[in-house]
């Protein structure tokens, strides 16, 4: 990979460029392979201004899967349509979209190698996962109020059945299309949420 002409930047802008340099070298390589060096020269910029702001890969990765630029710092909102099947569509698109995007793409070895760095997999659960799911419990709860859903039938684990299919399905085919999300809305999460 040819590194980008060396560009003086500051502030925001450099912190934005190293935040996508690190999640575009983690979703590229492995944490095991991630360096400071490898993501200073992806970004275009030196060392020196990585271990300025971080003390680690770690601290990196966890900075930039945060950020509300770059990764997951803004959780989705919820779409508020009036439609348990329209606020599920909605919702797991933007999640499915996000997975093909460098932070999406990014989870994957965290994921897979989650065993080789727990600590870190436990604060990006927190930071990253726990958010998206709070939003899905909140339009589940509104669909319970609609009489859209069995109140029985919404818990954590329904919850996280449409993401993890989508995951997985990501994992599989390296991309998941809109008409994947429909089916997994009609086929499994409204059957199982509706009793």
């Amino acid at each position: 990979m040819t590194p980008p002409p060396a560009t003086r930047r500051r502030g925001s802008a450099l912190t934005a460029a190293i935040h996508l340099a690190t999640l575009e070298e983690l979703a590229r390589t492995s944490f095991a392979e991630l360096s400071f060096d490898r993501i200073a020269t992806a970004a275009g910029t030196g060392k020196a201004a990585l271990y300025r702001r971080w003390s680690s890969p770690e601290e990196l990765v966890l900075a930039a899967l945060t950020d509300p630029a770059t990764g997951f710092g803004r959780p989705p909102v919820p779409p508020a349509t009036g439609s348990l099947r329209a606020d599920l569509i909605a919702l797991l698109t933007g999640f499915v979209h996000a997975l093909d995007e460098p932070r999406g793409r990014a989870l994957r070895p965290l994921l897979a190698y989650r065993h080789q760095s727990p600590g870190l997999f436990d604060r990006v659960w927190e930071s990253v996962t726990r958010p998206a799911q709070e939003v899905l419990m909140r339009v589940l709860g509104d669909a319970v109020e609609r009489g859209e859903a069995d109140p029985a039938r919404v818990t954590e684990r329904t919850a996280s059945i449409g993401p993890r299919l989508l995951l997985v399905e990501a994992w599989r085919s390296d991309a998941v299309g809109d008409d994947e999300v429909v089916r997994v809305v009609d086929e499994v999460l409204l059957p199982l949420l509706s009793g």
